[in-house]
């Protein structure tokens, strides 16, 4: 089983490719094939969707990237992290947890992005 923080590093790094071709070829390196990436503005179910809906979100936001805030936390299948999408001047442009999970042979299964912090927990 590949390690984790590689893994969910070469996932980023697929999320930063502007080449299609070169982001799909990252993609495979860690996505099942059937794998499903969900984040509020947006879905994709396997490779090409997910690989096409990153390119929706570039030409959406160009010049930014996505970088890990945390340390991976895991257990079982399952994982979590924090990231960051950074813009071009260098400036959060916004921050967000992904939850995900691993097939047994370590690639992704599913990511589920969550945006921005926690709101608080409502006054008893």
């Amino acid at each position: 089983m590949p390690d984790l923080t590689d893994t969910i590093d070469v996932h980023l790094d697929g999320l930063n490719e502007t080449d299609p071709t070169l982001r799909n070829q990252k993609l495979k390196q860690v996505w099942a094939i059937d794998g499903r990436l969900i984040d509020p503005p947006l879905a994709g179910s396997g490779l090409s969707e997910i690989n096409e809906m990153i390119g929706s979100l570039q030409t959406q936001f160009p010049g930014h990237s996505f970088r890990r805030a945390s340390a991976i936390d895991a257990h079982h299948e399952h994982f979590r992290y924090s990231w960051e999408f950074v813009a071009p001047d260098g400036s959060i442009a916004l921050s967000g947890l992904d939850v995900g999970e691993l097939a047994s042979d370590g690639s992704i299964v599913r990511i589920t992005g969550f945006f921005g912090d926690l709101p608080p927990a409502a006054a008893a």
